[in-house]
């Protein structure tokens, strides 16, 4: 549910984080523990080997460093990595994409799929409404790719604020050019949360035109989340474009691959 759409699907993820994030999205979902220190949060330490030794305990095939921002913990996520990657268990990494590129390239080595929080296609968004720079996360993004980890990108959609076509246009321009058209894009719902409570959630409809826009800028697997039930939670062959996955929610009901 990270989401993963392409990567082992039907499978649990053993989910780990640590309080804090190095932005500040006025938008953020998860603001009671990524807004936060470590110091104020009620706090459970599992050394790394004992992180893998539960995740194999309890049959998940990956571990997921999730929920805040990874990068804020990254020497814990670097060495249980590691030791993950030597007993077999697959590593995945839910970002913003803010790393520098020396211990990105590091971490890539024990990385297999990375899903990242492309949060708007503006420099004054990511300055005015999170405090940060989009050129860096570009690179993350690109860097991955290169370095072959499965890639995926969630864009939560807030009205007013990065809804409008033309950035949505460039946006997904910019996946197709740099990526190529079977990265998976996940379009994701707002809901009022942190220091936009006066926004309303995102209409259903400014989903499913964002969804159009990309789908007409070539890209094969776009989805819409949030929207439990919604048909673009499905995949679709491309070419002959009969269903062949069926989700509600994050739950995948069959899978015809």
């Amino acid at each position: 549910k990270k989401p993963f759409f392409h990567f082992l699907p039907k499978t649990q993820a053993f989910s780990i984080a640590s309080a804090g994030c190095n932005l500040r999205c006025q938008f953020c979902q998860n603001w009671q523990i990524s807004q936060v220190s470590p110091l104020e949060t009620e706090n459970y330490f599992f050394a790394p080997e004992k992180v893998v030794a539960m995740a194999l305990k309890n049959g998940c095939p990956s571990i997921a460093y999730t929920y805040t921002e990874p990068t804020n913990f990254y020497e814990y996520m670097l060495e249980t990595a590691k030791i993950a990657h030597q007993k077999g268990v697959l590593n995945v990494y839910h970002s913003n994409g803010y790393i520098n590129p020396a211990p990105l390239k590091e971490l890539c080595r024990y990385l297999d799929a990375a899903n990242i929080d492309l949060k708007g296609f503006s420099p004054k968004f990511y300055s005015d409404v999170c405090e940060g720079e989009l050129e860096p996360v570009l690179e993350t993004i690109k860097t991955l790719k290169k370095e072959g980890v499965w890639l995926e990108i969630t864009n939560l959609v807030i009205p007013g604020y990065n809804d409008d076509s033309q950035m949505l246009k460039a946006m997904c321009r910019w996946i197709k050019d740099n990526l190529g058209s079977d990265v998976p894009l996940h379009f994701s719902r707002f809901s009022p949360m942190y220091k936009m409570t006066g926004i309303v959630p995102t209409p259903v409809a400014t989903l499913e035109k964002a969804r159009d826009i990309a789908r007409k800028a070539g890209l094969h697997y776009v989805y819409i989340g949030n929207i439990p039930g919604h048909p673009a939670e499905n995949t679709y062959c491309p070419k002959c474009k009969k269903t062949v996955v069926v989700r509600v929610g994050y739950s995948v009901i069959n899978n015809y691959v």
